[in-house]
């Protein structure tokens, strides 16, 4: 791989780990969650950096199903990360304090909350969306030539497993209520190890990605 597309895949894995981690506030409490919140707000902008050719082309060409669909996702995506930005920055006692920024509390912490889980779901599907090419780039490095029948059936058998434990977990922590501000405060059950609630939070990732997935293969096979 060139220079670039490692740098770029890094940034994307890390911003990728730093959402799951913004995810479990109550873990990380209030200081820890401002710093990784700036960081991602760091990796977000390297993001756009990165990929300035796809933001100068965005006007230009023909718009296929697929391209719509791409195109559509991520201005959702950019609209929502920079809504629980603005918003976590309204809030912030730590690291954006110095800015002495004011306004409706109350507001901010319903727009931070639905628009960081929304951000959630939409950049699963955005990294769904995209998994043919992340798996182009793992074979590649990884020597692996072609596409066998056996293989791509052995790896649709964890996928499943990783999409259903993710139906479940969407379903035990209530982010459909958060998505809609059905609940105004997140529950976390403290009494279950941390390591379990990564876990359902990726398998919920996985979900949308695998949902982002087949929305590209739809979208390009009508395109």
């Amino acid at each position: 791989m060139k220079p670039k597309q490692i740098i770029r895949m890094a940034a994307d894995i890390a911003m990728t780990a730093l959402l799951l981690l913004l995810m479990a506030f109550m873990l990380t409490g209030q200081e820890a969650h401002e710093w990784l919140g700036a960081a991602e707000l760091v990796l977000f902008t390297a993001h756009h950096i990165l990929n300035a050719g796809w933001l100068k082309n965005i006007g230009h060409g023909k718009y296929t199903p697929f391209r719509v669909l791409q195109t559509l996702l991520a201005l959702l995506v950019l609209l929502t990360m920079l809504s629980s930005m603005v918003s976590g920055i309204m809030m912030s006692r730590y690291v954006f304090a110095f800015l002495d920024v004011h306004g409706d509390m109350a507001l901010a912490r319903a727009a931070h909350m639905a628009c960081a889980y929304w951000g959630f779901i939409l950049l699963s599907a955005h990294l769904g969306l995209h998994w043919s090419m992340v798996m182009g780039m793992a074979k590649k490095a990884a020597g692996i030539k072609g596409r066998t029948a056996v293989r791509a059936a052995v790896l649709r058998v964890p996928a499943l497993l990783i999409a259903c434990f993710g139906a479940y977990a969407f379903r035990k922590n209530q982010i459909g209520d958060y998505l809609f501000l059905k609940s105004q405060f997140v529950f976390f059950d403290l009494s279950q190890p941390p390591a379990q609630l990564f876990a359902e939070y990726l398998a919920t990732m996985g979900l949308f990605a695998a949902l982002g997935y087949y929305s590209d293969r739809a979208a390009q096979r009508i395109s």
